[in-house]
């Protein structure tokens, strides 16, 4: 599409073999030019950014912000976070919040945690191992569990309403309708409300308390909203991106029998399992919202100012052949350094280093544990997420 057609390609009308499968559809489109106006699956219109180079680009443009003052009203979009947090907000306001947060993941905590990890990861893997048909639904059984419970346990609230949690976090981040976002959005406020009030009352040795303790003691360093916020962003990043990534990757190896039997054969692969699931089939299609600040021109079309929603497509960029020869090939061998899942720029995701050692820690024990894993489901016949946000089924029956 060029900067003189006005057409909008309507993503919302290819259904499920969309959500399925969306690599087709943005690699026709890249082959046209790198930017298109397009209708979201969630209903909102926006700009896609296809391509390696260009959507590696737009993720560290400074002309695009994350702050949704910036939103057109035109596009009807409201935020589903229970207050502004670091991917919501632009320098000096990201720089304040993420130097708070940044000490808790750096790799040498990440790397303090890994026996913690491996305790939750066994745990988990001795229930599910339990049942006595050897059948499972590994997103249940330990691919949302396992983030879920780390991320409780670095901010200190391992009490956590977990599935309630994850029933409002699904709602709000997918392609729900905006009256049900909404009330989602709300429940996951009120909640956090109180977690924040308890962790006020009775503070601890834990992330949460920490953010708690920034706010009171020096409150133009985080707002009351600021710590909601926060609060917010960690528990659902915490647990959305890495247990989608286990599934993702299990599945993967599954429909991709040699190059499970390769890593079985040689477990020195696995680092390269985890990078080439990350390129390959990664738990993020398109990053969180940016919006216009003026005029940006992309590849010959000027996408308007004024809050225009731009959304490079990270699933399309780690699959562009101009960068990674034969994308379409998941080979755990490719050097697969370079892709663009965890983001560019002063964006660049924090928990990078946990979502790693998690990916790894699951998918090295399940492989020891489960030397029968096996789909339990026809590939075709698994319902995946809906919208352009998170990848992922909503379940994985496997047996072993």
């Amino acid at each position: 599409m060029g900067a003189h057609t006005s057409e909008t390609v309507d993503l919302a009308a290819l259904g499920d073999a969309f959500a399925r499968d969306p690599h087709p559809v943005y690699a026709g489109l890249r082959e046209r030019g790198p930017v298109h106006h397009v209708r979201m699956p969630e209903g909102s219109v926006a700009w896609l950014v296809v391509g390696y180079e260009e959507a590696r680009a737009a993720l560290s443009d400074p002309r695009l912000s994350k702050d949704w003052r910036s939103v057109s009203p035109s596009l009807g979009l409201k935020t589903v976070a229970s207050g502004p947090h670091m991917l919501t907000l632009d320098p000096p306001d990201h720089t304040r919040l993420r130097k708070l947060v940044a000490k808790e993941f750096t790799p040498k905590r990440v790397d303090a945690l890994a026996p913690r990890v491996q305790e939750l990861t066994d745990g988990l893997l001795d229930a599910m191992l339990a049942a006595p048909d050897r059948r499972a639904d590994l997103v249940d059984a330990l691919s949302f569990p396992l983030p879920m419970g780390v991320i409780c346990e670095l901010l200190g609230v391992p009490s956590l309403d977990r599935e309630s949690f994850r029933d409002w976090s699904n709602t709000a981040v997918g392609s729900a309708p905006a009256a049900e976002k909404a009330v989602a959005a709300g429940a996951m406020h009120a909640y956090l409300e109180e977690l924040v009030a308890a962790k006020r009352a009775r503070p601890g040795d834990d992330l949460l308390s920490d953010l708690v303790r920034a706010t009171d003691e020096d409150g133009d360093r985080l707002s009351p909203e600021e710590l909601l916020g926060t609060a917010w962003i960690l528990l659902v990043a915490g647990h959305e991106t890495t247990g989608n990534l286990i599934t993702n990757a299990v599945l993967t190896l599954l429909t991709h029998p040699e190059q499970l039997a390769a890593l079985r054969a040689d477990p020195g692969l696995l680092d390269g399992a985890v990078e080439e699931t990350l390129r390959y089939e990664g738990p993020l299609e398109t990053p969180t919202y940016r919006f216009t600040t003026e005029p940006v021109e992309i590849g010959g079309t000027v996408i308007p100012g004024g809050g225009e929603l731009v959304l490079p497509v990270i699933s399309d960029a780690n699959r562009d052949p101009a960068r990674f020869a034969d994308p379409g090939r998941f080979d755990i061998r490719r050097d697969a350094r370079g892709h663009v899942t965890f983001g560019h720029g002063i964006h660049y995701c924090l928990g990078a280093p946990l979502a790693r050692l998690e990916a790894r820690t699951a998918l090295r024990t399940v492989l020891e544990r489960c030397p029968g894993l096996a789909l339990d489901a026809h590939p075709d016949a698994l319902p995946w997420r809906e919208g352009l946000f998170i990848r992922g089924p909503h379940r994985l029956p496997v047996r072993f």
